[in-house]
């Protein structure tokens, strides 16, 4: 192990990844604001859905676009390596505060880059091509602790692989849902559009991603076959963006995926930039290795080791709730579970009080149909949203009410039927870690992780 923690690996990769990942952050906070996003999800509802424990972050009003500047700047100087110690805090945190504010537009994608962004904080990202190490030669190095690069290697493998466990499940592999809702709806894409109305092509895709994820990090660690790999990482991904609405994910995968690849490659990308801002190439030649201080290095084992111990363990906290996972969804976000469910559903919320005061909620007068649609299929977003309605009409006139709710929710297409007990009264249940017993049973069988 020692000896591992001795070895050292060219510069240039971290070097790389750091600028394209910090540009393609930087483009997502544009196209975010071009976009009009910024005021729908975050200044225009009434309401928003946190995280249980975080409840503390919310939106900023019209300071919500100072929040984002500061994310998209932040981004902009990790990319160019300036203060980039500074630069790479305020982006790990005003990124993660934006991830926060509402649980409504939670993404994995997003996860992902909050991870990569608090790892980017403890590496010498900034210790090659970069403007740093132009203004403070004595801080370049053209070579960096190896395991600062494997780290992110392990990061992208560990979703690729939790990815790929997830879904070995009966749903996934032996119906090939929820492929099999989703891609006729994409039948008017020339040539292969017309594949998608075949039940058949659903198990061939699905068949596809569940061996993609579970092998492509090894086929990308392994020199032999990494070219090849790098190519079925384009064209997954390129297919997905295709597809499926899921904003930057698949462009992020494909530039992160280029840190399996040798110094000589990205070294090779550099010296073209070099050539296109007049950059003289011996800015490129440097023998130094950087170094950190005995206790910098021990404080961030210590740190790595925890937060890789987390990232192994985390994932698998569903195993302590009972019931179906798709269904009750206790221990489903932040554990790499991508696309592998379609839950339609609608809630009626019924607000009364012992005083003979009742109300039918009409959930248009509190959220956007981006929150009603998110809510009425997730439990604890129901629960949240029931405690919303009892505080709000504590203030207007009901005393202690009670909040019920008709929840009709169907998963991979079976019929619907109601996620929470209608007997229950949500607003004298508590939200905790611990099973909602309130939610019904699933009655059915999806066999698998």
């Amino acid at each position: 192990m020692q000896q591992y923690f001795r070895k050292t690996t060219p510069a240039a990769p971290l070097a790389v990844f750091r600028l394209l990942f910090g540009l393609m952050l930087f483009g997502s906070i544009v196209r975010f604001w071009s976009k009009g996003w910024i005021a729908e999800l975050y200044i225009q509802p009434r309401f928003f859905f946190p995280f249980y424990g975080f409840e503390f972050v919310k939106p900023l009003g019209p300071y919500t676009y100072i929040l984002f500047a500061v994310c998209g700047l932040s981004a902009l100087l990790v990319a160019v390596g300036l203060f980039y110690r500074l630069a790479s805090v305020c982006l790990f945190f005003s990124f993660t505060y934006i991830e926060l504010m509402d649980k409504s537009t939670y993404l994995n994608h997003y996860y992902f880059t909050s991870l990569v962004c608090l790892l980017l904080l403890f590496l010498p990202a900034h210790a090659y091509f970069s403007v740093d190490a132009y203004r403070r030669p004595r801080l370049r190095a053209g070579h960096i602790p190896a395991w600062s690069l494997d780290s992110l290697k392990l990061l992208v493998a560990l979703l690729y692989f939790f990815a790929g466990i997830a879904k070995l499940n009966s749903d996934w592999l032996l119906n090939g849902l929820p492929l099999r809702i989703w891609l006729p709806a994409h039948n008017d894409i020339p040539l292969i559009g017309v594949l998608f109305n075949y039940p058949w092509v659903s198990l061939v895709f699905s068949w596809f991603g569940c061996l993609y994820d579970l092998s492509i990090p090894f086929l990308l660690w392994n020199g032999r076959t990494r070219p090849w790999a790098y190519m079925a990482v384009v064209v997954f991904h390129g297919l997905t963006a295709l597809l499926f609405p899921i904003g930057m994910f698949p462009y992020i995968m494909i530039v992160t995926a280029l840190i399996f690849f040798p110094a000589t490659v990205h070294l090779a990308f550099l010296r073209a930039i070099s050539r296109v801002l007049s950059i003289p190439t011996t800015f490129l030649i440097c023998q130094r290795t950087y170094m950190y201080s005995p206790i910098a290095t021990a404080a961030i084992r210590v740190t790595f080791a925890f937060f890789f111990l987390f990232q192994l363990l985390f994932p698998f906290r569903y195993l302590l709730y009972p019931g179906e996972l798709f269904w009750t969804e206790q221990g489903y976000r932040f554990s790499w579970r991508v696309m592998l469910m379609e839950k339609a559903g609608y809630a009626q919320f019924t607000v009364k009080d012992h005083l003979g005061h009742r109300t039918i909620v009409n959930n248009t007068e509190f959220l956007t149909p981006l929150q009603e649609k998110m809510m009425a299929t997730q439990p604890d977003m129901l629960l949240q949203y029931a405690h919303l309605l009892r505080d709000y009409y504590s203030t207007h006139g009901f005393k202690q009410p009670a909040v019920y709710v008709d929840s009709y929710v169907a998963l991979n297409g079976r019929l619907g039927k109601p996620l929470v007990d209608p007997n229950t009264n949500l607003a004298d249940q508590q939200d905790s870690f611990t099973h909602k017993e309130w939610i019904t049973s699933f009655n059915d069988n999806i066999y698998g992780f």
